[in-house]
């Protein structure tokens, strides 16, 4: 029902920033909740930011928080992860997910839509 697919990653030096993009195809994603989740080599995916549909309410990892910035434009279907001051131990897989519960969570199993993923690798 919902197709999402990220963009905006790459190859950075430590410091440095990057915005992800999530584009969602549906008119039903502003409906949604939205999360990122990471996952790196050698640790399991993990809760980066979530958003609720509204956009109101946000939650942040402890280990992003201050660096990183989860919000989302309705009116374009697009939610958007900022992310600066960015360190080696944020080189990843980012992907995007989305609904369809009505709630916001981090927890990965109760989001039905994701998207394909984009690499994140900070060199130091």
């Amino acid at each position: 029902q919902v197709q999402l697919v990220e963009s905006g990653g790459g190859l950075v030096q430590a410091g440095a920033s990057l915005r992800l993009s999530c584009a969602a195809s549906g008119r039903t994603f502003s409906n949604y909740p939205m999360g990122w989740f990471r996952q790196a080599p050698g640790k399991e995916r993990e809760f980066v930011a979530s958003i609720s549909w509204t956009g109101t309410n946000t939650k942040h990892a402890d280990s992003v928080k201050g660096r990183f910035t989860i919000s989302r434009d309705n009116a374009k279907n697009t939610g958007y992860l900022q992310m600066n001051s960015l360190k080696p131990e944020d080189t990843a897989v980012y992907y995007c997910a989305a609904g369809p519960r009505s709630y916001t969570t981090t927890n990965p199993n109760q989001y039905g839509y994701w998207g394909q993923g984009t690499q994140v690798t900070v060199s130091s």
